[in-house]
């Protein structure tokens, strides 16, 4: 009864269907966007999606899983629940907890980004957005970007102001669905055009001659990268999560929002290129706003669907965002013990010293010369959160879950008020044995890559 107070207190999301769409918008993101349908295309499309789906049902599952129960459990974000479970592994909480706070404020640099080609193709200018140097000219404009960098995050805000139910939830729950219906509705109109059924065929029919070693490591950092694992959200929401709420079939719920998104962002994309002759395959920033707009330029209609291709990716961005900030936010909470509106203020003040000199420092920006080990600002901020800290937060989770801890923790908190937790073994094979090996592979290979050793 103490601790189920304790929730109260700190906010609880209503029930199953709040906290699975809550999680889902934190783990759809720009990543499942402007990632996987390149790594798709990049690594053998129909093969790649194989191995990607094969790893989110076991090695994906189990990692959610785990973070959300311990979240649960101790009913306190990252920063705390590892001190509460272990004193010894405190500084686990406090690791996990840099993360989020690293990438919130570049990530709402680029949310900016998303909002103003949005912007672009709500005013007909899909032809200028289509032009070479558009995105080059406007992310070395010393004003534009942090214009839109502070709109973005300050959206953010308010929502997370609101608190878990009023704020969160509720803008997840009215968010995701309309995420999903525009999703379904441009991959329908890109199937529909001549030349894409060439770009199904790849992306869908598995070809086992394309599968490569990396492939595997390829789609093991997508797995990290889009389902929001390693930065402490989990945890955090696990920390709203109601006891009679059934963990297992709520992460499948997470994966099968996370990885369908996925899937139709690429059903939109890769046929959508493969039907626009003249433009290739891009990566990250590349595919969002230099290749995409002119493959909508060349398509009938294109400034409609531009236009709603746009404003999904800024719904999939703002309720990732909303996530990471309300991580934070529950970070400063706890580790501070302050209410919730000085805990956003406090937040906003180490988004806005992170976020300026992101906003300034790609393109030809007046921080663009400031270098981080070869990275430019933004750049070292993503290398160093999700090649470096996430993986090895990953690991020693892991390592302490498995072996200090030990499964038959969780796996009692998974089946707390007569709830079944049906994969407990696989649960505590992936925990103990897969997870630990994949992640010094992701490590190893994501800083390789970094380096320009080695392309993943």
């Amino acid at each position: 009864m103490k601790n189920k107070t304790k929730l109260e207190n700190r906010g609880t999301f209503t029930g199953k269907i709040g906290f699975v769409l809550a999680a889902a918008g934190s783990a759809v993101g720009l990543g499942n966007i402007w990632r996987f349908p390149y790594l798709a295309a990049e690594y053998g499309g129909g093969i790649f999606l194989l191995v990607y789906l094969l790893l989110a049902v076991t090695l994906g599952f189990a990692l959610m899983a785990a973070e959300i129960l311990i979240g649960r459990k101790t009913g306190l974000s990252a920063v705390s629940a590892f001190k509460k479970l272990d004193g010894r592994f405190s500084f686990l909480g406090s690791l996990a907890s840099i993360i989020p706070v690293i990438i919130l404020p570049y990530y709402c640099v680029i949310g900016g980004w998303v909002m103003k080609y949005s912007a672009t193709f709500a005013f007909g200018e899909m032809n200028a957005a289509a032009a070479d140097g558009y995105f080059t000219e406007f992310i070395s404009n010393p004003i534009q970007p942090i214009g839109w960098f502070l709109l973005f995050l300050g959206v953010t805000a308010v929502v997370v102001l609101f608190g878990v139910e009023k704020g969160v939830e509720r803008v997840s729950k009215i968010m995701m669905p309309i995420l999903v219906v525009m999703v379904l509705g441009v991959s329908v109109y890109v199937l529909c055009q001549p030349g894409a059924i060439e770009g199904v065929k790849y992306y869908l029919v598995p070809d086992f001659n394309n599968f490569k070693a990396t492939t595997i490591l390829a789609a093991m950092g997508q797995l990290f990268y889009s389902m929001s694992l390693a930065m402490g959200i989990m945890i955090t929401y696990g920390s709203y999560m109601k006891k009679d709420v059934n963990v297992e079939s709520s992460v499948h719920n997470i994966e099968i929002f996370d990885t369908g998104i996925a899937f139709l962002a690429g059903l939109m994309i890769v046929p959508a290129v493969f039907a626009t002759q003249g433009v290739e395959m891009a990566k990250g920033p590349g595919l969002m706003f230099i290749v995409l707009p002119k493959v909508f330029a060349k398509m009938p209609g294109g400034a409609v669907i531009g236009f709603i291709f746009f404003a999904l990716v800024f719904f999939a961005a703002i309720t990732s965002s909303i996530s990471l900030m309300e991580t934070v936010v529950s970070i400063v909470k706890d580790k501070f013990k302050l209410g919730r509106k000085l805990s956003c203020a406090i937040v906003l003040a180490i988004c806005l010293i992170l976020g300026i000199p992101s906003a300034l420092s790609n393109g030809e920006g007046i921080l663009s010369g400031f270098k981080i080990i070869g990275f430019g600002f933004l750049d070292f901020c993503d290398f160093a959160s999700n090649s470096v800290l996430m993986p090895i937060v990953a690991l020693i989770t892991c390592i302490f879950i498995g072996y200090v801890l030990k499964p038959k923790a969780l796996i009692e908190e998974a089946e707390a008020e007569g709830n079944t937790f049906k994969a407990k073994r696989l649960f505590t094979v992936v925990i103990k044995y897969v997870a630990p090996i994949c992640i010094v592979l992701i490590l190893a290979f994501s800083i390789l890559e970094a380096c320009g050793i080695l392309t993943v």
